[in-house]
């Protein structure tokens, strides 16, 4: 399964170089608006200690981690919605995305030049929430003209979709992020087909160090329960090669910021993690939250899904504890499952198939 992550914000907030401390991938950073035309992409490894530990317990010849596409769109400007700077272009890039990280500036480095002429992260998700908006309102806008000569022509379905769409429309013109808004299941599939901005999950990255975010900025956005981390690309470029042990032995967290962001991307999409091992190799499997054995058979190969009889199914930890899969077996901490069976993340499991 493959899956993408929009890097958006305005010009010269940090966008290209926490693309490049992601992905190790040297971009243009120059210090300019608009330095990035097209959209640079990097598929990143998710960290996984699970993947490591059992590797080591059942001696995997290879290593292999879930991914996450991250997409490093350029800046976006106030008035994009109407072409501005290079917006539609950039609107449309975020529109092929799963899920938007907002980088927002709050570091105070005077040397770099500031669109906003002021350092207000609130604000500026504000700009960038606005241009998304004007975007689907002019997309919902649109549609529902379409939906008025499909009414008209008899078609029945066209009423309820043109229901949510009037819906939408208002929470739009509210100011409203959908994202944000509880909305029904039949409500959200109607909405899907649009790839509206606003629907797209975010999480907020406060760029600059911990003492430069202020703590009125840091209560506004837990009072409104956005998803945000607080990173120092910077620093987090500059210790990019460092292990995690090495990252300790300076007095770092073990984990970094960007480790942080990718796991917290990846969780972001609702995905789970399910693992195979063996002497060949440990791997994590992506899965959408919900998904059955045999559909993560298909994940491993289409023929396991058509052919699934049943999986035989452990928690991650429970193996490691046990010290294999001889002693899990001889306690019975090995189950079968069969189809109905919910795959929960951290699971190891081996699919038995009539192939």
């Amino acid at each position: 399964m493959s899956f993408s992550i929009g890097i958006v914000g305005l010009p010269n907030v940090g966008k290209s170089t926490l693309f490049q401390a992601i992905t190790k991938k040297q971009v243009d950073c120059a210090n300019y608006p608009f330095c990035t035309i097209e959209p640079n992409v990097g598929v990143v490894a998710v960290p996984d200690e699970r993947v490591e530990k059992l590797a080591k317990l059942t001696m995997s010849a290879k290593r292999i981690y879930t991914t996450v596409k991250f997409v490093d769109i350029a800046g976006l400007v106030k008035g994009a919605s109407q072409g501005e700077g290079l917006g539609n272009k950039f609107l449309a890039n975020i529109r092929e995305t799963d899920a938007i990280v907002y980088v927002l500036r709050a570091f105070l480095n005077d040397k770099i030049i500031n669109t906003q002429n002021r350092i207000d992260p609130v604000a500026d998700k504000e700009i960038l929430d606005t241009e998304l908006i004007l975007k689907d309102m002019e997309t919902v806008a649109k549609r529902l003209e379409v939906l008025e000569h499909e009414i008209k022509s008899g078609r029945q379905e066209a009423k309820q979709e043109m229901e949510v769409l009037k819906k939408a429309r208002q929470l739009l013109d509210g100011g409203q992020v959908l994202y944000e808004v509880q909305l029904d299941d039949a409500e959200k599939a109607i909405l899907k087909n649009y790839q509206l901005l606003t629907m797209k999950p975010r999480i907020y990255l406060l760029n600059g160090a911990e003492a430069e975010v202020p703590v009125d900025v840091k209560k506004v956005f837990e009072q409104h329960s956005w998803p945000y981390l607080m990173v120092d690309v910077v620093a987090e470029l500059e210790a990019a090669e460092m292990t995690p042990e090495d990252r300790q032995a300076l007095g770092l967290a073990a984990m970094s910021g960007l480790d942080k962001l990718i796991q917290r991307s990846y969780q972001l999409l609702d995905l789970i993690t399910f693992l195979t091992t063996g002497l060949d190799e440990t791997r994590a499997w992506t899965l959408r939250r919900g998904s059955t054995a045999p559909q993560a058979g298909g994940a491993i190969h289409t023929d396991f899904e058509r052919c699934f009889v049943r999986a035989e199914v452990i928690w991650w930890k429970d193996l490691l504890d046990v010290g294999g899969f001889v002693s899990a077996r001889e306690k019975g901490l090995v189950r079968t499952e069969g189809k109905e069976y919910i795959i929960k993340d951290g699971d190891v499991i081996e699919i038995r198939a009539n192939t």
